[in-house]
């Protein structure tokens, strides 16, 4: 049995149903070390137009609790210079919003002003933001 048919009897037995998109972020995830939920996003968006960010997320989560994958191991922040992009914010109740950059910059030095961390007169040079590894 492959590691593919294999994934799929589990999230069978786990009570998943096995749609084409679902075998699309599986065959994107073994054929790929994609780093990030955004990462299998892009290329499954690719393939089929008509996945969404929130079906990745249930996805990885289904995968995640039948042991087929750790997040811990998956997941790297693209951030720093490299996240002009901005930043995909999932509530708990999968509803996915963008947020850009420089808006997340900004409630990260609001945050920080009151706080404590920034007086009037300290501004903010850049932020750096680091993965959970570090």
């Amino acid at each position: 049995m492959s590691r593919k048919d294999e994934i799929i009897e589990r999230l069978k037995e786990n009570g998943c149903r096995i749609t084409k998109q679902r075998k699309i972020l599986i065959d994107i995830i073994l054929e790929n070390d994609c780093a990030s939920c955004k990462e299998i996003f892009y290329k499954a968006s690719q393939e089929d137009k008509k996945i969404g960010v929130a079906t990745v997320y249930r996805m990885i989560n289904a995968l995640e609790e039948i042991g087929a994958i750790s997040r811990k191991n998956m997941y790297r922040i693209e951030s720093g210079e490299n996240c002009a992009g901005g930043c995909d914010i999932v509530l708990e109740d999968d509803t996915v919003f963008r947020m850009p950059k420089e808006k997340l910059d900004q409630i990260v030095r609001d945050g920080a002003r009151r706080c404590g961390y920034l007086s009037d007169r300290k501004k903010v040079s850049r932020i750096i933001y680091h993965d959970r590894q570090r």
